[in-house]
């Protein structure tokens, strides 16, 4: 049986141009650091690779920073900062501020004690209540502020740039966790205004195990992975060099591919039509702001997320629940909790996330197998 996936926000098939990259830099030899022929082609890859992540969002090379994942990069840039990771130092701002709808790697990595900014019904920022944080902070201890640009499981998009302009009037740094919109969504750092953005490979058609911290700006981090002084000190390591080559490759397709992520929101809203159609109680998460093009989110009252997962499961679909824990379960959504949906209906809720190759076939696959299971009474009516 062939399986219909539509998780991408979870992660996406690797792209073919990533692939080849990364077989021909696992056929190559040397390490980036050697100084002899084989060590500067290694190096030149790595630098190119460097390049082509940069342009993804418009930084400068010098600027990206590359780790393990969007995990690690969370990490270093909540942690780095001497102040946040030694508080309570005289005159040194000490606390971070992030938002209620990060994603785990945001909230497991800020300290504790970290601020949480509210979000309103619709899944975005409440600025007002964010501008009040600011305001009562008279003596400036917040000093890193992380708020995410799209949301993993909503796919809401947070007004980034308003949020840096106020941390950054606060004195304090931005933090932006851009792992879900780059490659779905064009992603300006410049325009974001952002002091350090967090990527991932492995969301745009990249290879899983690599990501990039852009840092610019002059924060003045310090490594958390100390060795050999790879990433100019900043996380020590041999580079994984066939993931970031690969990076690197997704990078470029992605960037060339915005208009075709952009067309997803039309199957997106074909989707979300006919599940409205077939179920009128179906309630759908930040639907009514700007979202990501390929991302719904939505429940039926009394269906369970479980008991759907299963059902399309068997039937070779690939979906999500709202959110998922690291054991394979279904969690209850912190983030449908912040927005202040009832937990009988978070635990009902579905995420369909589509990607680069999402065809049209796929949506009429899903909707087939899932009115089977919401709407049985409808389509036998229509029969």
């Amino acid at each position: 049986m062939s399986v219909v996936y539509l998780d991408y926000n979870a992660t996406a098939p690797l792209r073919p141009e990533a692939i080849e990259a990364m077989a021909d830099a696992l056929r190559a030899v040397g390490n980036p650091s050697s100084v002899h022929g084989p060590g500067r082609a290694a190096r030149a890859r790595l630098e190119c690779a460097r390049e082509e992540v940069a342009q993804l969002v418009n930084a400068a090379a010098n600027e990206i920073y590359f780790t393990s994942g969007g995990t690690e990069a969370n990490y270093l840039a909540l942690r780095g900062l001497p102040a946040i990771a030694q508080p309570g130092q005289p005159g040194q701002p000490g606390q971070v501020a992030v938002s209620a709808i990060e994603h785990d790697a945001v909230l497991h990595a800020a300290p504790e004690g970290c601020r949480r900014i509210p979000v309103g019904g619709d899944g975005i920022v409440d600025l007002a209540a964010f501008e009040r944080m600011l305001a009562e902070d008279r003596d400036g201890e917040i000093g890193l502020v992380s708020v995410m640009l799209a949301n993993n499981e909503t796919g809401v998009i947070q007004p980034v740039s308003e949020i840096a302009r106020l941390t950054h009037a606060h004195g304090a740094y931005m933090h932006c966790d851009a792992v879900q919109a780059v490659g779905k969504t064009p992603v300006d750092i410049t325009a974001l205004g952002a002091d350090m953005l967090s990527l991932s490979a492995h969301k745009l058609g990249g290879p899983q195990g690599v990501g990039a911290l852009v840092i610019r700006n002059n924060v003045p981090l310090r490594a958390i992975q100390r060795g050999g002084g790879q990433e100019r000190g900043l996380r020590g390591g041999t580079e994984n060099m066939p993931g970031i080559v690969g990076f690197g490759a997704a990078a470029t397709v992605a960037r060339r591919a915005l208009a075709q992520m952009a067309a997803l929101g039309d199957l997106r809203d074909r989707l979300e039509g006919v599940i409205a159609r077939l179920v009128p109680d179906t309630v759908f998460f930040g639907q009514t702001v700007e979202r990501l093009p390929n991302t719904a989110n939505f429940a039926v009252p009394g269906l369970r997320s479980e008991l759907q997962l299963m059902r399309l499961d068997l039937s070779g679909i690939a979906v999500s629940a709202g959110s998922a824990c690291a054991s394979g379960k279904v969690a209850r959504s912190h983030v449908l909790t912040a927005m202040g949906i009832a937990p009988e209906l978070a635990e009902c809720a579905l995420r369909v996330s589509l990607g680069w190759q999402t065809v049209p076939a796929d949506i009429d696959a899903f909707l087939d197998a899932w009115a089977a299971i919401a709407a049985p009474d409808t389509l036998k009516k229509a029969g």
